[in-house]
């Protein structure tokens, strides 16, 4: 079949990436369209399209492309509500890449009465740049009702900080403890006395 006649409905394009999403091999999406249509001459397509459509459309987005394009927010009214309650202090964490993908994802996370973590929000991203944070950033305070928080907990990225300052410049920004504390090992390995060192800086932070 030559290829200018070869084509993918949107239905077919749908299930592609449905099938995809569940982690459905190509063979076997194939296949499922071969057993409907009835044949491998009843179709419009070959195998290799549907494995084209995977790579060039479901996996891969352009890194030119704008923030807003590669960028998903996701906060349900659960958390707009916990937020109103529990959204003095955020930690925002990057730490999570989904390997499939190669997308950052990022979590809004609040600590409720019980001291127990609440989340305020998701989102994944392409890259940890500067202007995808920003968009991230205004995202999440517009579903917030535009309230930002007292306080930001991050990691040290210059990107993320240099985001908040523009979008958050009210905002008290800290870096978490977690970060500080996994670096300290490799900063004071050289000391006889590192290990009570260590353990003086845990009790003093």
């Amino acid at each position: 079949m030559l290829k200018q006649h070869r084509e993918l409905s949107m239905s077919i394009r749908r299930t592609i990436e449905n099938n995809e999403e569940a982690g459905i091999r190509p063979s076997k999406t194939y296949q499922s369209f071969v057993a409907a249509a009835g044949g491998h001459r009843e179709l419009h397509f070959i195998e290799k399209d549907v494995r084209n459509y995977i790579t060039r459309e479901v996996r891969n987005v352009s890194e030119q492309e704008d923030a807003k394009e590669f960028g998903k927010y996701l906060a349900d009214a659960r958390s707009r509500a916990a937020f109103e309650y529990f959204g003095d202090v955020i930690s925002f964490d990057t730490t999570y890449n989904t390997n499939r993908y190669n997308l950052v994802c990022g979590s809004f996370v609040g600590v409720n009465h019980h001291g127990q973590s609440t989340l305020l929000g998701c989102s994944l991203m392409k890259n940890e740049e500067i202007e995808s944070f920003k968009w991230l950033f205004q995202c999440w305070l517009r579903c917030m009702g535009g309230n930002a928080p007292k306080g930001f907990l991050t990691d040290q990225c210059a990107s993320m900080k240099r985001a908040l300052e523009a979008c958050m410049p009210t905002t008290v920004h800290r870096w978490c403890i977690w970060h500080i504390m996994k670096k300290i090992p490799s900063k004071l390995n050289g000391y006889k006395g590192h290990a009570d060192i260590e353990q003086e800086m845990s009790h003093v932070v």
